[in-house]
């Protein structure tokens, strides 16, 4: 049983943000802080990315660990309308799926981050750095191949 009237609780659940959250921001911050360039919400592309990087034809999405399913501590089944979070759910999976496929079709490489991920703040840097290509990552070492050896 809801503690609350149906009023209220859809009150409360409007006030849950697509955009700008608080996990959000705080990748968007230390993708800043690790050099970094990026665009925000692209509406021209397939599921309105949180991050897009054009240069590198990459995406980023800031997952909600409950909202998107994530199989961790944070995104346990509520006790009450079952039936309806799990539909709900797995909703949310299906067209993620589907969005980061239509990406994909497009040439953009997703990465999704999940909001259980920010609690390491290093992990999730090297993450970032190896999808992105950054520093210590394996597709931003030189290339060899052309060089020649100096006499």
């Amino acid at each position: 049983m809801d503690r609350l009237t149906p009023e209220r609780r859809s009150w409360l659940m409007s006030r849950i943000r697509g955009t700008n959250t608080k996990p959000e921001i705080a990748v968007r911050s230390l993708l800043h802080r690790l050099g970094y360039r990026f665009r925000l919400h692209r509406r021209d592309l397939p599921g309105t990315p949180d991050i897009a990087l054009p240069g590198r034809s990459t995406v980023v999405f800031v997952h909600g660990c409950f909202w998107h399913g994530h199989a961790c501590k944070r995104s346990k089944m509520p006790k009450t309308r079952q039936g309806y979070w799990a539909e709900k759910i797995e909703g949310n999976r299906r067209r993620d799926a589907r969005k980061r496929r239509a990406l994909k079709v497009l040439g953009w490489q997703v990465v999704v981050v999940w909001e259980c991920e920010l609690k390491n703040s290093v992990k999730l840097a090297e993450k970032l750095n190896r999808a992105l290509g950054g520093p210590g990552s394996p597709s931003a070492e030189p290339k060899r191949e052309g060089l020649r050896k100096r006499p």
